[in-house]
């Protein structure tokens, strides 16, 4: 089937010595991998190795053969040229970041218009603003609604927030977070991507993306943690 979508670009895989394998989030039907020909290619006629940075989105025409095998592109254009993402150190570390998480935590090859509207609007709202430190933590938090697992905020003031119920609760129990964790992650959930930048300290959003991790860990089976956290921590250090 010939289809005409938006996709944001997951992740890259080299392929032997000129080729890719890449997976985007497609608007049209989920997560899809395509195999690209000569990317690494000088021919004029080969796809631009530059349309596949992390979170690029991009607009394509491809033909789904929805089998399980890999699809491959017939045109493929950048849909929102991106200023800032890919040139500004901190930003391109948390297109990174959040890459690699949305590749542990997206598998299905079904249509999930909701997780791609608001990404590819919190994409353009990272894009267009400086004061960005709160990003990934927000984002990841909101996008738990459209991955099926945002905590339960009807006792929002109840003491401890405990992780595998997605629930606050009066008592503590083993995989609970403590009273401090608890009122960082209720600050937080307060918190939209234009709010005071200066809302937490380094060391507070270190524990929030720590909980963050954990939280996604819980909920999503054969979630792994990203390799780039550790670049992540150092750039906002």
């Amino acid at each position: 089937m010939q289809v005409k979508t938006k996709a944001i670009v997951i992740s890259t895989l080299k392929y032997q010595e000129k080729s890719l394998i890449v997976k985007c989030f497609t608007q049209s039907d989920g997560l899809k991998s395509y195999f690209v020909r000569n990317a690494f290619s000088a021919s004029r006629t080969s796809q631009k190795i530059a349309y596949f940075q992390p979170l690029t989105i991009l607009e394509i025409e491809a033909v789904h053969k929805n089998k399980g095998t890999l699809e491959h592109f017939k045109e493929i254009k950048i849909a929102t040229p991106f200023q800032t993402i890919h040139s500004d150190v901190m930003k391109s570390t948390v297109a990174l970041f959040l890459s690699e998480m949305l590749h542990h935590s997206i598998h299905e090859e079904e249509k999930n218009e909701g997780l791609f509207e608001f990404l590819e609007t919190a994409l353009d709202w990272l894009d267009t603003h400086e004061h960005t430190a709160n990003f990934h933590l927000t984002l990841l938090l909101e996008a738990t609604k459209y991955l099926g697992f945002y905590p339960d905020v009807s006792e929002l003031d109840l003491p401890y927030f405990e992780m595998t119920e997605g629930v606050f609760s009066n008592f503590h129990a083993l995989s609970s977070l403590s009273e401090a964790e608890t009122e960082l992650l209720r600050r937080l959930i307060a918190l939209k991507f234009d709010n005071d930048h200066k809302s937490f300290h380094v060391s507070e959003r270190q524990v929030l993306l720590k909980i963050l991790i954990d939280y996604y860990s819980f909920h999503l089976d054969g979630f792994k943690k990203p390799k780039s956290v550790e670049v992540l921590k150092a750039v906002f250090s």
